[in-house]
């Protein structure tokens, strides 16, 4: 998929635009451990942890908020999933999958958790760590091997964590770019997704 899209893109937008490579050797020195300890501790981990705690904080309580606060005896949590299901359904899955694919943004490593958390109906993330556990509890929500296949595909193809994004302005200077690499990969997970479900009813 990598590949189309690069070739796709190399034709269309990027038309015209040289790409080169260039390895440039700065002088050899002899290495200052304790500033490349330094640097690397403040570009890279402290950098990459503010980020994640900037957008997973404000995350985690519109999270929270949507689980804890309900209109007549449901949470808004529960009303999304609902709306979105009747579209989630195309793609061989279900509302509270494409709602957890949303929410987790800020992390994708919170998508799971919270499909646990909407199929138990609780207010908080959940994690278990007992893989026969969580089957049984997929399964008793209706999960299928489509269901499976589907959600794997979208793990693989749909819009990057928050952070990434962050770091894609950071990198390009442009929110065109954070665009087109949000939207391009969800896009092609959506139609695979929509794919693959209309080749499996055809094929059961």
């Amino acid at each position: 998929m990598t590949l189309i899209v690069s070739k796709i893109l190399s034709k269309t937008i990027l038309k015209g635009l040289t790409s080169s490579f260039i390895l440039e050797l700065p002088p050899y020195r002899k290495p200052q451990f304790g500033k490349i300890f330094i640097r690397s501790i403040l570009d890279r981990t402290v950098f990459v942890l503010g980020r994640a705690i900037a957008v997973a904080a404000p995350a985690g309580l519109v999270i929270w908020l949507f689980a804890n606060i309900g209109i007549n005896g449901e949470s808004i949590l529960s009303i999304v999933a609902n709306f979105l299901n009747p579209f989630a359904k195309l793609m061989g899955l279900d509302g509270y999958i494409l709602t957890a694919f949303i929410f987790g943004i800020p992390a994708n490593e919170i998508v799971l958790p919270l499909i646990l958390m909407c199929y138990l109906k609780n207010t908080s993330l959940v994690n278990l760590e007992d893989t026969f556990a969580i089957g049984n509890i997929l399964i008793q929500n209706g999960w299928t091997i489509l269901t499976a296949i589907n959600t794997m595909i979208f793990t693989c193809l749909h819009f990057p964590c928050t952070t990434t994004l962050l770091t894609i302005k950071k990198e390009t200077g442009s929110w065109k770019w954070v665009a087109i690499s949000f939207i391009i990969p969800t896009v092609l997970g959506i139609i695979t997704c929509m794919f693959t479900t209309l080749l499996y009813n055809i094929i059961i």
